[in-house]
């Protein structure tokens, strides 16, 4: 099949400053594929390249001319049509240096050959049910992290995933410490985000003092690419402890060797950030083989990447809280059928999308 692209950059704004332990987020920009065919007559496929600041490996000033770069010679080639040949050949045609950019062009194949309700093909005999998830707490000072907190548990979450690393850590306490008054682990999971924040030196500390709290799981205690310090800490952690950024720039054997020589708890998966869907679906494969559980985490795209996430993962019909929650952080994101209500992320094929 032979089909042509268009790259359209979409800039996403907060409704707030989206605090993290690598900066503050205020905006932040997509670069939406659109795709058709002449041999698909009215059709239209969109995916979306949204590589995060200071974390993506192709987070790049020139990304626009790498996917245009790219439109060249995909346009010349015969693309298929087969939902398994479409993400091989993507594998294969896609450097690893770009998973952003893979993600967004899996996508809007799927998109173009079973539309966005059904972007894959077995879903349309399965319908779409709700996915469980987490209520995201973003960092900032201690009233406004305060503030959320009590939002999500007002909006019936019952698993809450809070950002750490940022504030001061005896303050951050005081909030984990806030809801655990309030509410017991059986009533109300808890996860924490360090995004790598702790000092080695000083992480088993931390961890004992986070155990206080009868949390789920932490992530990414310390800095990606410490291997055998991250595997002693999974080792003797008295918090679960779940590999994020660790992921990043993983590809091949070395993912194997990665889960072996750590053996985290979990993983966490982010299309957008480890390759793209079928290196998500690898990841999960060789997770499971070893026993290692995992959920899905959008990485800040607008609803067309979350759709596709949410899609990929209601596959596995997963009974973990996912981190899918991202869709109300904008002011101007795309219109979709996605719905969040009682800690659930829904769609509805009755609702109506809001393409550029």
């Amino acid at each position: 099949m032979k089909v042509n692209f268009e790259c359209i950059p979409y800039t996403l704004d907060f409704k707030f400053e989206a605090g993290t332990s690598r900066g503050v987020l205020k905006a932040k920009t997509s670069y939406l594929i659109k795709v058709s065919s002449m041999s698909m007559p009215g059709k239209l496929g969109w995916g979306e390249a949204g590589p995060l600041p200071k974390l993506s490996l192709d987070y790049l000033d020139d990304l626009q001319e790498v996917i245009v770069g790219y439109f060249v010679k995909l346009e010349k080639l015969d693309i298929p049509e087969r939902q398994n040949d479409i993400l091989a050949f993507f594998q294969e045609h896609i450097s690893d240096a770009y998973p952003s950019v893979r993600f967004a062009f899996e996508v809007a194949l799927l998109d173009l050959i079973n539309g966005s309700d059904y972007l894959f093909a077995s879903e349309s005999q399965n319908p779409l049910k709700p996915i469980k998830i987490n209520g995201l707490i973003w960092m900032g000072d201690k009233d406004f992290m305060l503030q959320q907190i009590d939002q999500k548990l007002k909006e019936g979450y019952d698993c809450i995933k809070m950002k750490i690393g940022a504030i001061d850590f005896e303050e951050e306490c005081n909030l984990l410490s806030h809801i655990r008054s309030n509410f017991g682990a059986n009533q109300i999971t808890l996860r924490v985000d360090a995004n790598g924040a702790f000092p080695v030196r000083e992480a088993m500390k931390k961890l004992d003092t986070l155990a206080k709290f009868d949390l789920h799981s932490i992530e990414q205690p310390i800095r990606q690419g410490n291997w055998k310090e991250m595997s002693v800490l999974c080792q003797n952690s008295p918090v679960k402890i779940a590999l994020d950024e660790e992921l990043i720039g993983v590809s091949g054997f070395r993912r194997y060797e990665l889960l072996e020589s750590i053996h985290p708890h979990f993983i966490i998966l982010k299309p957008t950030l480890v390759g793209g869907i079928k290196d998500t679906q690898e990841w999960i494969k060789l997770a499971e083989e070893q026993g290692i559980g995992w959920w899905m985490t959008s990485a800040l795209e607008s609803n067309i990447g979350l759709n596709a996430i949410f899609q990929l993962t209601h596959q596995y019909q997963p009974t973990l809280p996912q981190g899918l929650g991202t869709g109300q952080l904008y002011h101007n994101n795309i219109a979709s059928p996605l719905t969040i209500s009682e800690g659930y992320l829904s769609y509805d094929v009755r609702g109506n999308w809001g393409f550029p």
